[in-house]
């Protein structure tokens, strides 16, 4: 149960002061989830990203161009508008002249405001037109006494249509009073060796800023409370991990006898990390201990053997195993590649999306029940109710960051003493893999199987694109085929159809039909048949969005070209290059672009020219832009942190693991005295998932 110290922080912002039910709704738009309506919570932990500085108070000569001033004026002169132009009001302080600009104004407002002969106090932006300085529409125009509450640093807010500046400071403001005197969790000696606030008085300082540096990710303040949420994150990590291993696993351990025929069907030795990774991988499924691994691979490094290799085990150990993908175009590349090997040691694989026709999942659901089906793979069909294995022993999770955490346990809730291993082909930076999955452990596949080509990575002004078309026409008549990647524009689903649609329309203006069309849009079944068309060779050349970022295999397909790459995250440019250089033909992949770049656009593109190791790639992705990029969450709409940027705060999430790994060690349940005040702390940041594990242990 909730602590009930914390009740008036989950009642609904509309029980604050001076929001009613329009302002409390557009709160709910802003702040809510589908998971609950936006409660205070939500609004105190809305912190503002950026501040005006409201201490600077020249006279008017004194007043800088270009920045925000307060400066107190005596009204002189009201010049109302001729036609359609501005509202004028001149205004003086003795040290020279400042006009104010209203343009659509309401002359009865502005004459009330800035009555004739009455000094006021002015703020905004400063600039010179005409010769003469102005302020268009100040921000505020306050009397002596509206100067006594005038914050020195007023913070800016995110905000939806409809939603005022005022309004959200004065939500802000009520959630802030309804914070109750909470107990320290820190320790206080490392609280003092960094010059913290307690948590409160951080929060105060952030919604009520004194200078714009205590609003910056680096202040004392943001840090303390960034502090609090990876702390609360890896707790919660922790709790959710010693469940999973307290309800004991069963050991799988196998003759070998599967593995050895799935070997040696393969085309290809294992490449040394896909060995390590399997000798990780197999001891943790002979352990008493349920596995939870991830499995971080490289763009083409191997990953979906090294998981059929696993499932051998556990099928060796009497078990069965199953696959599941975040698409069902994801989900129909693994059964591909898991299907003829598994036949040549012996074994059933069934594909399920839920585009199955109703005789089709009944006998699968017959097939798992009884035991006859080895392996299923599929989407997140794999999880509903109707889903009964006979005996569930290994849930391998693809691209694991695009399922909740929740759905990411319930495939291993599905069987007794079930081990998971969860994948993804974004390589991962160490500090984000900590955030992210640090209930797990980790195997990295870093090497390309024998035989992949290096590709040649070249960037070309779109200035150009028809030299590009050119090229790509010579090399069709070579029997080559290519993808061409629209990017998803305005951060719309409809311009980037209408993007890759007017691109496929374009091409075959000189290729005819050997031009195929994807995107997200198409229903299931279209999307397979253009897939196909292209894999078999009817099509050459395939326009697409970014649907076939993950898991597409044509090893025939040598070129890719990216259409505005300086739209696309590195990490996403990194994918899109593995679609190509899967075969022993050498490949390349041309990043059109649009210029002018920024200098983040440019590095971002030179990055990519200069390497191909993932791995760095995700660094100086995370370098460059933030950690919801890389792991596709903001795409994807999984949670994020509201804090913490993992850019900045890695030494403190490298702190907190570790002192969260203390506070378990000594108190495993959080029963003691500081577990106590830790409970708080977990729900304040929304981590109560595990403590209704502690309670169902």
């Amino acid at each position: 149960m909730r602590p009930s110290l914390l009740d008036p922080l989950f009642a609904s912002p509309s029980s604050l002061p001076g929001i009613g039910p329009k302002n409390a709704q557009l709160l709910d738009r802003l702040l809510g989830s589908a998971e609950h309506p936006a409660r205070v919570l939500d609004v105190l932990m809305h912190l503002p990203h950026d501040g005006v500085d409201r201490r600077n108070r020249p006279t008017i000569a004194q007043a800088p161009l270009g920045a925000v001033s307060t400066i107190k004026v005596r009204v002189s002169e009201h010049r109302p508008p001729r036609g359609k132009g501005p509202y004028r009001v001149l205004a003086e302080d003795g040290t020279g002249d400042l006009t104010l600009i209203f343009f659509r104004a309401n002359a009865g407002w502005v004459e009330k405001a800035l009555p004739v002969g009455a000094t006021r106090w002015v703020s905004g932006l400063v600039e010179i037109f005409d010769f003469y300085k102005q302020m268009v529409h100040p921000d505020r125009i306050i009397d002596e006494e509206g100067l006594k509450s005038l914050p020195p640093v007023e913070p800016v807010y995110g905000l939806t249509e409809g939603l005022f500046p005022r309004v959200m400071a004065k939500a802000a403001a009520g959630a802030l009073a309804r914070l109750p005197d909470l107990p320290e969790w820190l320790d206080a000696g490392f609280v003092r060796s960094n010059g913290w606030a307690r948590f409160g008085e951080a929060l105060a300082r952030v919604h009520g800023p004194q200078a714009p540096a205590d609003l910056k990710p680096e202040s004392r303040f943001f840090a303390r409370l960034a502090y609090d949420e990876l702390l609360s994150h890896q707790l919660a990590l922790r709790l959710v991990r010693s469940k999973m291993q307290v309800l004991s696993g069963r050991p799988q351990r196998g003759d070998g006898a599967l593995r050895a025929k799935i070997l040696a069907a393969l085309p290809f030795a294992l490449t040394g990390d896909q060995s390590k990774a399997l000798e990780e991988i197999s001891a943790d499924l002979a352990s008493e201990k349920r596995m939870l691994r991830l499995l971080q691979g490289d763009v083409g490094s191997g990953k979906t053997v090294v998981a059929l290799l696993a499932m051998a085990q556990a099928i060796e150990a009497g078990r069965q195993a199953a696959l599941m993908a975040p698409t069902e175009i994801l989900a129909r590349q693994h059964f591909e590649t898991i299907k003829p090997l598994a036949e040549a040691a012996g074994l059933s694989v069934a594909l399920a999306t839920g585009r199955d026709k109703a005789s089709e999942r009944r006998a699968t659901l017959f097939a798992l029940g009884s035991g006859a089906m080895n392996i299923v793979v599929g989407t997140h069909a794999l999880v509903q109710d109707d889903f009964v294995y006979r005996d569930l022993g290994l849930a391998v999770i693809d691209e694991q960051h695009r399922f909740g955490v929740q759905q990411r346990l319930a495939l291993g809730e599905k069987g007794a003493g079930v081990d998971v291993l969860a994948m993804t082909a974004t390589p991962i930076p160490r500090s984000l893999a900590l955030a992210y999955f640090g209930d797990m452990d980790f195997s990295a596949l870093r090497e390309k199987p024998p035989g992949r080509q290096p590709i040649t990575t070249r960037t070309i002004s779109a200035e150009r694109i028809d030299e590009v078309v050119a090229g790509l026409g010579r090399a069709l008549k070579e029997g080559a085929r290519a993808y061409w990647v629209c990017p998803l524009v305005a951060e719309s689903e409809e311009s980037d159809l209408a993007a890759a649609q007017d691109r496929a329309e374009d091409l075959r203006k000189f290729f005819g039909d050997k031009v195929g069309l994807v995107h997200g849009q198409m229903k299931g079944r279209d999307k397979d048949a253009a897939m196909e068309a292209f894999a078999c060779g009817e099509t050459q050349i395939l326009v697409a969005t970014t649907v076939i970022e993950v898991g597409v295999n044509v090893p025939e397909a040598t070129i890719m070209v990216i259409e505005h790459a300086e739209r696309f995250g590195l990490a996403q440019l990194h994918q899109l290059r593995g679609r190509v250089g899967r075969g022993d033909k050498k490949s390349s992949c041309i990043l059109l672009y649009s210029g002018p770049l920024g200098e983040t656009a440019k590095a971002r593109l030179e990055i990519l020219r200069q390497t191909e190791d993932g791995f760095r790639i995700a660094e100086e992705d995370l370098r460059l832009r933030g950690e919801g990029e890389i792991l596709g969450l903001r795409q994807s709409g999984a949670p994020g942190f509201k804090i913490a940027r993992l850019d900045i705060h890695a030494d403190l999430l490298r702190a907190a693991r570790d002192d969260a790994e203390k506070i378990l060690a000594c108190d495993p349940d959080l029963q003691g005295e500081r577990g106590e005040k830790l409970r708080l702390l977990l729900y304040l940041f929304e981590r109560e998932t595990a403590l209704k594990l502690l309670r169902a242990g």
